[in-house]
């Protein structure tokens, strides 16, 4: 039972803590949003944290979901929720630190890719883990118009 449930416990909190070291790093440099030009959907920046938290937790949820799975897409499934959550805490350094922002949009789309084809791989494994991303790959595309539209408006 344990070994049931401890991996619903650690990739949460695995997720939650890759974001919050990256939020962490970015620090003051987030305040750059509220100085650049932003398209009109642009949401208020209070809004950025309560989605990423709830995104975090469901990516933690559906890996754990994965992880005590059988099938052949789990080993895949897995290994593209750690290399897209890699990728993930690096976009904020590069869009907030270094202000790169058609380098991050770039980074962005390697974001999604990897991230569909992640919910792809967890669909495979557990048809309800990878309905899980959905929220995460509506957000990212979001995220990717914001990401252009500050680049293509601040440049």
């Amino acid at each position: 039972m344990r070994k049931k449930v401890l991996p619903f416990l650690v990739f949460p909190a695995v997720s939650l803590l890759v974001g919050s070291v990256s939020a962490l790093l970015t620090g003051e440099n987030m305040m750059i949003y509220q100085t650049v030009e932003k398209p009109a959907l642009a949401p208020p920046a209070a809004l950025f944290p309560i989605v990423w938290t709830l995104l975090y937790l469901l990516m933690g949820v559906s890996a754990a979901m994965v992880y005590n799975a059988a099938g052949d897409y789990r080993k895949i499934g897995l290994w593209l929720f750690w290399a897209q959550l890699a990728v993930n805490f690096f976009w904020s350094l590069l869009f907030f630190n270094l202000r790169a922002f058609l380098f991050a949009f770039v980074w962005l789309i390697l974001l999604w890719v990897l991230a569909a084809a992640m919910a792809i791989a967890f669909f495979k494994t557990r048809r309800v883990a990878g309905l899980l991303q959905a929220p995460y790959l509506l957000w990212l595309t979001f995220a990717a118009y914001l990401n252009f539209s500050v680049y293509i408006l601040n440049s």
